[in-house]
């Protein structure tokens, strides 16, 4: 070999470490410059402006989710459809169509299935019909639209069927989830997720809860068992199939104590808005004084990566998170509801 080929070929493998080095330093130099996962968190005296500014933080974000989906649909939470503690508020609505209205001009629909009655009931009861008069939208009852099979467990770790709209497990739709922020008697908050993976299993049109009660619902197979043995599985079960564009957490009048239903309110003056589900339900936990590492479904979806939880990566645009803490009173039932880990 000449001095030539010799200089040659030290100078090539200098010049390839020195590229993997620099290719190196610039992976990491990318990955360092990753934007975090963007949240965010207002707090004032109005419920439909805290919403709305909340929107507009992460406007960019959600014109890019809209310009890939074909239809918006709104899923609110009316887990009751006469006590208004436990439902979306109507002003909250507005907050969040007053946001979309500039951006989209085709018809949003409105979607739920309550618990104990019909969603017609609970849209007036709430005064969702006046929204009608200002905003392009329609209101669905998901109870009297298609549905198709999910399958989740039962406490033996059984499949069973349940019946699951097909318009939430539809993947042309841009999908916001809109809830208060309540503690639960099953799985510890009720927040983003929950307001989809329950609200979106279907009943009977006539299904009422109460002795008098025509037909079945097959809400209550989510709790996976009378001790809820599969609640926390099965909420991650159905995350893999359907979770929200946009989730929006009303925490203007949020509820503690014996939630979803029988809590007391808690005047925290909040509004989270996100388009990663899971980070948004895990600080909305943390504002309300829990631990995301003992919600079950939030850290098996945390492992299946789902979304961020690591507080470090999160971005919170708006008010300072620190400020807004506070402590909850949590279920009767908190300890059984800890029994997963």
């Amino acid at each position: 070999m000449t001095n030539a080929d010799s200089l040659s070929r030290r100078s090539f493998l200098q010049n390839s470490l020195y590229g993997i080095a620099a290719g190196t330093f610039l992976m990491h130099t990318a990955r360092a410059q990753t934007p975090a996962t963007r949240i965010t968190l207002t707090y004032g005296d109005s419920r439909a402006k805290n919403v709305y500014d909340a929107l507009k933080l992460i406007e960019s974000q959600i014109r890019e989710g809209l310009a890939k989906k074909r239809t918006i649909v709104i899923k609110p939470n009316l887990v009751n459809i006469d006590n208004q503690l436990t439902a979306t508020h109507v002003d909250c609505l507005e907050g969040i169509l007053e946001f979309l209205k500039p951006l989209v001009q085709d018809e949003i629909i409105i979607t739920e299935s309550p618990a104990n009655g019909p969603a017609a009931e609970g849209y007036s009861n709430y005064g969702y019909l006046r929204l009608k008069d200002k905003f392009n939208i329609r209101f669905v009852d998901l109870d009297a639209e298609p549905f198709g099979t999910e399958y989740l467990v039962n406490e033996r770790h059984h499949v069973i069927p349940v019946r699951f709209s097909k318009l939430i497990l539809d993947p042309n739709i841009y999908l916001i989830s809109t809830a208060p922020m309540k503690t639960h008697d099953r799985a510890v908050v009720t927040l983003g997720l929950k307001n989809i993976a329950a609200g979106a299993i279907i009943k009977d049109s006539g299904y009422r809860w109460g002795p008098n009660s025509k037909g079945t619902t097959d809400k209550h197979l989510i709790h996976g068992g009378p001790k809820n043995e599969g609640i926390h599985f099965n909420m991650f079960s159905l995350a893999k199939r359907v979770t929200p564009q946009l989730t929006v957490l009303d925490g203007f009048q949020s509820m503690e104590h014996n939630g979803p239903v029988s809590g007391t309110p808690v005047d925290h003056k909040i509004a989270l808005a996100g388009t990663d589900w899971l980070a948004v339900d895990r600080m909305a936990a943390e504002l309300m004084g829990f631990d995301y590492n003992k919600i079950g479904y939030m850290v098996f979806c945390a492992k299946a990566g789902m979304g961020e939880v690591d507080k470090s990566k999160i971005e919170i645009l708006g008010a300072r998170f620190d400020d807004h803490i506070r402590h909850y009173q949590p279920h009767d039932a908190i300890e059984q509801q800890y029994k997963w880990m």
